[in-house]
Formats: structure tokens, C-alpha cells, sequence
């Protein structure tokens, strides 16, 4: 299994600001994240309710398909803890290692479009398309 979909577009703060200003609940910020990354992110999101400004998930080239993302995530610069949980384990953390590199992560990439391509669509009620991704429609 390879992700990489966070290496174009954006993300709102209310997404992630749990990370940076109430990760434990505690008022305290994720320890697996970057502090000087994590100090930008609070000039941008104002708080864990800021649900209107964006942050660019990849930094340094968020238009651009590449493997800059598994490079951030090196740096603890990933900006969900889906991101950060790739680093959590040595057979996840192996895997961004690879794929820094930009011949592996196009390689594998185009294998998972293909297999992707072959998972058949659900219709009618057999599926549902949700109203947010990570949560299955009430």
C-alpha cells in the first residue's frame, strides 16, 4: 500500500489544529511534529474551530505531483496525524524512504492507479458517495 495524495492541495485548519493547540487535550501541541513548522501553522489557524483558512499540505511544491511529500514527512512536516502515522513503524516508515525518491514513488504510484482502476464501482444502494470522506453517512 503506497499514499502520496497529500502531495497536492490543501488543507483547513480545523482539520489538523488539534495538532497544534489541543493534541492531548491538554492544551499542548504533537510532540511528533516539527516546532518550527508547527509555530507557522499557528500564525496561519487562528484556532481548533478555524474552519476558513487553508495551509498548502505540501509546502514546497503543493501544485506540483512529486515526492516532496514523503521528503516532508521526513522532517515531521506532515500536516494530518495520518501523515505523521507514517513514520510510526518501520515497515510505514521504509516505505516513505523509498519513495523520496522520485522514480520509485512514480513507479509505484502508476501501479496503484492501475489497481485502482480495477475495483469495481458500487451503484445504486450497494454504495454511497459521503458527505465527508471519514465518516460513513449517518
Amino acid at each position: 500500500m503506497y499514499i502520496g495524495a497529500h502531495t497536492i492541495g490543501i488543507g483547513h485548519c480545523n482539520l489538523f489544529s488539534k495538532r497544534l493547540f489541543n493534541f492531548t487535550g491538554k492544551g499542548d501541541q504533537d510532540p511528533s511534529l516539527n516546532p518550527t513548522y508547527a509555530n507557522f501553522l499557528k500564525t496561519k489557524c487562528q484556532g481548533l474551530s478555524d474552519n476558513t483558512t487553508t495551509v498548502k499540505m505540501d509546502p514546497n511544491s503543493s501544485n506540483t505531483f512529486d515526492s516532496n511529500y514523503y521528503s516532508i514527512l521526513r522532517q515531521n512536516k506532515g500536516l494530518f496525524q495520518s501523515d505523521a502515522a507514517l513514520l510510526t513503524t518501520k515497515m510505514s516508515r521504509n516505505i516513505v524512504n523509498k519513495l523520496v525518491k522520485k522514480d520509485k514513488f512514480f513507479t509505484k504510484f502508476g501501479h496503484s492507479m492501475k489497481r485502482m482502476g480495477a475495483i469495481e464501482v458500487l451503484t445504486g444502494s450497494a454504495g454511497e458517495i459521503r458527505r465527508k470522506c471519514s465518516v460513513v453517512n449517518a
